[in-house]
C-alpha cells in the first residue's frame, strides 16, 4: 500500500512539474525550410508520442518566384515526448503512389488532416496539387492515404468533390456513426462544403456548409468540448467560431479568436489556419503565424525570406457563456494527455 501511495504522489509531482513549465513562442520553427504551417496534432500509439503533421512550405529557398516557395512543399514532422510543451523535429511524412496525373513529377501536399479508424489504422487526408507553380490557378484534389505507423503512407484514392480545386480537409467521427469531412471549395468563393462516408473510403458530397459556407475562410476544423460541437475557420484576419447542436446547421459566434496581433515572440498578427487538441478536459489551439509581416496574407507579394518564414504556436482555449476565447498573451501550460 505504501509504495502504492508513493508511486501515486510521484505521478502526481511529475504532472504538476510538468504543468508549471509554459510552452515556448513560438512553439516550433521547422530547421529545414522554417516554413512550418497548417498544424495537426496526434497521439502516436506506438510510440507513445505527439506527433505534429503541418505543411513545409519552402520559405527560406532562393530563386523562387510567385507563390512557388508554397508549391514544392512536403508534410513536415515534428514530437513531443512531454505532452506537447518542447517539440523536436521529426522528419517528413513518407507519401508513396500518388498517381502521376494528380501528384505531377513534383508534388505540392498541403493541409494533413490525420484521423485514427476503430481499426487501429491511420488515416491521411491531403492536398495534391500536380507540380509547383508561381500562381494559383491549377487544379488542387484531396486524397486519401493509409498508415499502420504515422510515417509511411500508402495512396488509397482521391475524392470526387464538388469542384477541381479543393483543399483543407477536415474529419471527424459522427456520433451516429460515420464520418464527415468539411473542406475548402475555391470554386465557390472559397467557402466551406462538406461530404460524408460510412467507412472514410467512399464519399458522398453534400454541398456548402450551412451558416458557414457564405463567409469565405480556409482552414476549417471541427472539434467537441464543453458539451458542444465547435468550428474554426481561418478568415484571413483571425479564426471565426461556429457552434451547433446537429453538425449540419452552425451558428457564428460574434467575436473572432486570434484577430488581434499578440505581444510574444512572431506572434505579433493574426493566427492563421487551426489544430485543436481537447485533452484532459482542457482545449488547446495549435496555429501558425508569419511573424514578419502583417495583415492578410498574400504570398507572392513575400520575396523576402524573413516575411515568407512562419511559426507554430499553442494557446489554451476557455469556454464561458457559451462563447470561445484565448489569451495569446498569457502563458499556456500545455499538459496533452494520452487518449484512453
Amino acid at each position: 500500500m505504501r509504495s502504492c501511495l508513493a508511486l501515486l504522489v510521484l505521478t502526481a509531482v511529475v504532472s504538476v512539474a510538468r504543468a508549471a513549465e509554459p510552452a515556448a513562442k513560438p512553439l516550433y520553427r521547422d530547421p529545414k525550410f522554417d516554413g512550418a504551417a497548417d498544424p495537426v496534432v496526434v497521439w502516436n500509439r506506438a510510440e507513445k508520442n505527439w506527433l505534429m503533421f503541418y505543411t513545409n512550405r519552402r520559405a527560406n529557398v532562393p530563386g523562387l518566384s510567385g507563390v512557388a516557395w508554397v508549391h514544392g512543399t512536403p508534410i513536415g514532422l515534428a514530437v513531443s515526448r512531454d505532452g506537447g510543451v518542447t517539440w523536436k523535429p521529426a522528419g517528413e511524412a513518407n507519401i508513396t503512389g500518388v498517381p502521376a496525373d494528380i501528384a505531377g513529377a513534383e508534388p505540392t501536399y498541403w493541409a494533413p488532416e490525420v484521423v485514427s479508424a476503430p481499426d487501429g489504422t491511420y488515416h491521411l487526408f491531403l492536398t495534391v496539387v500536380p507540380g509547383v507553380f508561381e500562381n494559383w490557378q491549377h487544379p488542387r484534389r484531396i486524397v486519401h492515404l493509409t498508415s499502420a505507423n504515422l510515417h509511411d503512407w500508402k495512396y488509397e484514392s482521391a475524392l470526387n468533390l464538388a469542384s477541381d480545386r479543393v483543399i483543407d480537409p477536415c474529419v471527424f467521427l459522427l456520433p451516429g456513426g460515420g464520418w464527415r469531412m468539411w473542406y475548402n471549395n475555391e470554386r465557390d468563393r472559397k467557402s466551406i462544403y462538406y461530404a460524408d462516408s460510412p467507412d472514410l473510403t467512399t464519399w458522398t458530397d453534400r454541398g456548402k456548409c450551412d451558416g458557414v459556407g457564405e463567409r469565405p475562410g480556409e482552414g476549417p476544423f471541427v472539434f467537441s468540448w464543453q458539451g458542444s460541437t465547435w468550428m474554426l475557420v481561418d478568415l484571413w484576419k483571425g479564426l471565426g467560431v461556429y457552434r451547433s447542436d446537429d453538425l449540419l446547421h452552425w451558428t457564428a459566434q460574434a467575436d473572432n479568436l486570434l484577430g488581434v496581433p499578440g505581444k510574444g515572440p512572431d506572434d505579433g498578427v493574426n493566427g492563421s489556419h487551426p489544430g485543436v487538441v481537447v485533452s484532459g478536459g482542457r482545449a488547446f489551439l495549435f496555429y501558425f503565424t508569419h511573424p514578419g509581416r502583417a495583415g492578410t496574407i498574400k504570398p507572392e507579394d513575400q520575396p523576402a525570406a524573413e516575411l515568407r518564414r512562419s511559426s507554430i504556436q499553442v494557446v489554451e482555449l476557455h469556454y464561458a457563456d457559451g462563447k470561445l476565447s484565448s489569451d495569446r498573451d498569457a502563458p499556456t501550460y500545455i499538459e496533452l494527455v494520452p487518449p484512453r
